[in-house]
């Protein structure tokens, strides 16, 4: 199963790695995608982390972290600073989609 996660907030870091963690136990595979209050989660080192396990990938709002004064040059190479063209194809994509 595909899981889409999409953060808007920057208040549920710990139900997103916990979420994420569980999905890929179980052999999922973890789509994120964050803008709004969530790209600000981008510069959290308990966040990046996940961007490196496997069966995990992210991407954020580029336009949303630039208004929330993300530092886009500290996101490491792994987490795509797109567009919400991204979270249409990760919706596309996902079996179910979450929303924190």
């Amino acid at each position: 199963m595909k899981l889409g996660i999409i953060s808007n907030t920057n208040r549920n870091l710990d139900h997103l790695i916990g979420l994420t963690r569980a999905a890929i136990k179980k052999g999922h595979e973890v789509m994120i995608f964050s803008m709004d209050d969530g790209t600000e989660l981008a510069e959290s080192s308990r966040f990046k982390v996940l961007c490196r396990l496997d069966n995990v990938t992210i991407s954020i709002c580029r336009h949303s972290a630039e208004e929330h004064k993300v530092q886009i040059e500290n996101i490491p190479r792994e987490i795509v600073c797109g567009s919400q063209f991204n979270n249409a194809v990760m919706i596309g994509e996902a079996d179910k989609v979450l929303v924190l």
